[in-house]
């Protein structure tokens, strides 16, 4: 028996091998059960590497880090050589313009995450029994390899808040963002969920809701067996549309969500609007063992309040009918917070291997912190729910 752990990068998953990564990724789905976080099991990472969503060309090289003690892998993590800041959501195209206006060379950068994904979840991967030292080991390896090929920086995005605290102790820079998350309050029904809401606030959604099912159609929620090829044909035209309006080109390949279909169907939520019996406007979630994840939405006709509804009023028939605690909606969007969507620190870790820059962006950091609390507690005083006042006992 030996402490040595060893650390490898990886170009491809299977390398890694499917029992090993979903080891470390997932044990707690080892008796059939869902994971945690469906982003980060083999099936899903390897989706996107077979559709070539990741690869060469896109900006995403994949370099999996496995760390492996007494020839067993105790430890794996998503780890990507980026050649730009696309597809991540916690953006740091300020620091690469400082940072080249400065003579430096910003990309390629390392970055552990889930590519196109603004979920949080578990970055540092590790075997139930290895947590602190696999993260540990991870950690050195990945700044290590950043240092030896003389690369700018490593960035972890939309980790834990567990991994946080942890990795802010073992010298990486914490940052934090902002989502708007729903949570279940233990709701019987979307009936129960309003009766928590102001009156006004409670009128304006049973509105919007009855005004967007009454859009000429009928509204269809699918998942497992029940999505067929066919319904990709269509999502793949919303998606479409509004990929080259919010990032210029879609970042997910058409081959994707055919390997979607083969290996992801039964993580999946497709809610689709049909009109005539064709869709027309859609939005896809994905499904974890107590988190329902909103990912992402498209039409190709508009209906007032038909993106509300089945974006996240669905999602939230959804997660009470399935007992799930929470909805995350996706990255941004301060309309969510008069729907019930409540404002929610999200966490990422940042090494610079300058040590000048490293000092500024540390400043920086510090203010934006100071300043993403203070509109994280400036949000909630403006939610929708009702105002509860406590009196103090004489």
């Amino acid at each position: 028996m030996t402490d040595t752990i060893t650390i490898t990068a990886h170009a491809a998953l299977t390398e890694i091998g499917q029992p090993a990564w979903d080891a470390c990724a997932c044990p707690e789905a080892a008796d059939g059960g869902r994971p945690f976080d469906p982003f980060t099991t083999y099936r899903f990472l390897k989706a996107l590497e077979d559709s070539r969503s990741v690869g060469p060309g896109s900006g995403w090289q994949p370099r999996y880090l496995s760390a492996q003690k007494d020839g067993a892998v105790i430890a794996v993590a998503p780890l990507y050589a980026k050649g730009h800041s696309q597809g991540e959501y916690i953006f740091d195209h300020n620091w690469a313009q400082a940072y080249e206006r400065a003579g430096g060379r910003y990309y390629p950068k390392l970055q552990i995450a889930v590519p196109f994904t603004p979920a949080t979840g578990r970055r540092f991967l590790t075997r139930p029994g290895f947590e602190a030292e696999g993260m540990a080991a991870l950690v050195q390896g990945a700044v290590q390899i950043a240092a030896d090929n003389r690369l700018s920086s490593l960035h972890i995005t939309f980790c834990t808040e567990a991994e946080a605290l942890a990795g802010a102790q073992m010298g990486l820079m914490g940052r934090i963002g902002q989502q708007f998350h729903w949570e279940n309050a233990g709701y019987d029904s979307f009936d129960g969920f309003l009766a928590s809401l102001s009156s006004r606030k409670r009128k304006m959604l049973r509105k919007e809701r009855q005004e967007a099912q009454g859009f000429g159609g009928e509204i269809v929620v699918l998942t497992g067996a029940a999505i067929e090829p066919a319904h990709w044909d269509a999502f793949w035209a919303f998606y479409q549309d509004t990929g080259s309006r919010k990032w210029g080109s879609p970042y997910l390949t058409r081959a994707f969500f055919d390997r979607a279909q083969e290996v992801l169907r039964d993580d999946m939520l497709l809610v689709l609007a049909l009109r005539g019996g064709q869709p027309v406007a859609g939005a896809l979630n994905f499904i974890g063992r107590d988190t329902l994840y909103g990912r992402y939405w498209g039409c190709t006709e508009h209906h007032p309040f038909l993106h509300f509804e089945l974006c996240y009023y669905q999602a939230i028939d959804f997660a009470i009918a399935r007992g799930l605690a929470r909805v995350e909606a996706g990255a941004q969007g301060e309309h969510k917070l008069a729907r019930g969507y409540m404002p929610v620190a999200v966490h990422s870790l940042h090494w610079i291997a300058d040590a000048g820059f490293a000092e500024a962006v540390a400043r920086y950091l510090e203010a934006e912190r100071a300043a993403v609390d203070q509109e994280i507690e400036v949000l909630t005083s403006y939610g929708p729910f009702k105002y509860v006042q406590v009196e103090e006992q004489e």
